[in-house]
């Protein structure tokens, strides 16, 4: 909803649209666009969807409100976007997870679409920043994630309750194989549990401080990938 489609010259892949995405018991069309960046000579692509996203700008309305369908359009984008490179054919080496609209990705991917060879060695990537939502998810959140090789004891921390920040990103915490810090003010109880789990971590990297930003993340990643040799 904050892309100017024909300023940007966007245009929907009727090939990779088509497809309907099932979230509490109802059908919602994924509308796939894409746009070039001439200078970078890459092409970037879009989910859209006429009730979650279309003319909607980020996460709240004009007057600063949350909308309250927060939960379905961050299922609806998780989900939408892995089904759009199932159908690009593209194998990621790299599945990085920004924010909490991401956040559903590491279970879906570890779950759901476990059986699926273009994500076999794929590594999720989970980047932790500041942004935070204010009103938790309903108790039936939990209803809209469960099916298609989620089952139950797979989101049983959250099952059946208000679904908070913390709680959601716990949950992709749990099913991430690395973490990043995108942030210097990341919610220091997540800093805490994210430890707990042992994981391969990169931290905040202050880009005006430090002179080898680029290859302590190179490093990084190339030492995440090797684990897959």
């Amino acid at each position: 909803g904050e892309i100017n489609e024909r300023r940007n010259q966007l245009h929907e892949v009727i090939r990779l649209s088509g497809l309907n995405i099932i979230i509490s018991g109802s059908d919602h069309p994924l509308l796939i666009k894409v746009a070039s960046i001439q200078t970078a000579r890459i092409q970037i692509y879009f989910i859209d969807n006429d009730v979650y996203f279309h003319r909607r700008k980020g996460l709240v309305d004009a007057d600063g409100v949350e909308y309250k369908d927060n939960d379905e359009r961050c299922v609806f984008f998780a989900r939408g976007v892995l089904e759009t490179v199932k159908k690009l054919r593209w194998t990621p080496s790299i599945v990085y997870c920004s924010g909490w609209m991401s956040a559903l990705t590491p279970i879906f991917l570890k779950k759901m679409y476990s059986d699926t060879p273009f994500f076999e060695k794929s590594k999720v990537v989970l980047a932790l920043d500041d942004e935070e939502y204010a009103t938790p998810f309903s108790g039936k959140f939990t209803e809209k994630i469960v099916g298609g090789g989620i089952i139950n004891s797979d989101v049983r921390g959250i099952a059946g309750l208000p679904v908070g920040y913390e709680d959601l990103m716990r949950l992709a915490i749990d099913y991430s194989d690395a973490i990043v810090y995108a942030s210097d003010k990341v919610n220091q109880r997540l800093v805490n549990y994210a430890e707990t789990k042992s994981k391969p971590t990169l931290p905040y990297i202050d880009q005006e401080e430090v002179t080898d930003t680029c290859k302590r993340q190179w490093d990084f990643y190339q030492t995440l990938l090797e684990k897959n040799d």
